[in-house]
């Protein structure tokens, strides 16, 4: 038991690839993680790690400590879990991941509400439009919409994700509205960059399924800049209703080829699988699914 307070040293250091990473992550210098790794290893009599210049890499002693200190630390944050799930009252720090332009219009607005339903829990959130890992990286959940990969998580059906294909008018009066998909090879496609699929729209017409490579002007990793160079009338891009569904009731956009209908998504909160899922984490996707969940979210209405 005198090694207890080891286990979370080696796991940081193994999980942030390195000293310095891990000793962000635990809030202490890179010379007390180098000197507790040290101490373990002389108390061992085993070496864990391989050192560089560059990184560290488990040795074999050190891939079997690592191994039972993973289980060690799931037992103890599952004992935590269980005595949590007791309590009335959720609390405690939550670490939760959103992406970038959905998390700052749907969820940054109810985040004040959340809080004030739930004064014990403080949350941390990170808008990142990238997959980042929920183990590694430290979250207790997040927003995902699109297709999920990892069997290793727990996912919650919110509401579904539909997409359009949109312009300004005012393109559209310079440019022409366009009559069929092939139409479109005539006009400024723009692209959000990041989309798994981002080089081929994916139409369903009349049962049939069309495929069309769109080519435009500009490409963005960020859906609320997309979204900036469609209002100016840059050109015609396929974007979500999430992000556009006032500008379509307002009329500052249009909808494009509204008969061809574009693939629909999913928007999950996932996190990882738990015996005892925290009450903390339980109360957020809740509090998320009453306000936006459901088949036709606040967005289409």
């Amino acid at each position: 038991m005198d090694g207890m307070g080891d286990i979370p040293v080696v796991v940081a250091a193994v999980e942030t690839h390195g000293f310095a990473a891990a000793a962000r992550r635990l809030g202490v210098t890179k010379s007390a993680v180098s000197k507790r790794i040290s101490q373990i290893e002389r108390r061992l009599g085993a070496q864990l790690f391989h050192r560089s210049t560059r990184n560290v890499s488990l040795t074999e002693a050190g891939e079997h400590f690592y191994t039972h200190a993973v289980r060690a630390m799931e037992a103890a944050q599952e004992a935590e879990d269980s005595v949590q799930a007791l309590q009335k009252a959720p609390k405690g720090r939550l670490k939760i991941n959103v992406p970038m332009a959905f998390g700052r219009m749907h969820v940054a607005p109810l985040m004040s509400g959340f809080l004030d339903s739930f004064p014990g829990i403080e949350v941390e959130m990170v808008m990142d439009d990238r997959v980042v890992d929920l183990i590694g990286e430290g979250f207790d959940l997040a927003l995902r919409g699109g297709t999920l990969t990892s069997s290793s998580l727990i996912a919650r059906k919110i509401t579904p994700l539909h997409n359009v294909l949109v312009a300004a008018p005012t393109y559209l009066e310079r440019h022409g509205v366009p009559s069929d998909i092939e139409d479109l090879a005539n006009h400024n496609c723009l692209q959000y960059s990041l989309s798994r699929d981002f080089q081929e729209w994916i139409f369903q017409h009349k049962d049939k399924a069309i495929k069309f490579r769109p080519n435009g002007s500009y490409s963005v990793n960020n859906g609320e800049a997309l979204r900036e160079a469609i209002l100016g009338g840059t050109g015609i891009a396929r974007l979500p209703t999430f992000a556009v569904g006032p500008d379509l009731a307002s009329g500052r956009l249009v909808k494009v080829l509204p008969d061809c209908r574009l693939p629909s998504q999913t928007l999950y909160a996932v996190y990882p699988e738990r015996r005892h899922l925290p009450t903390k984490v339980r109360a957020f996707v809740d509090f998320i699914g009453n306000r936006i969940g459901g088949d036709l979210p606040p967005w289409d209405r």
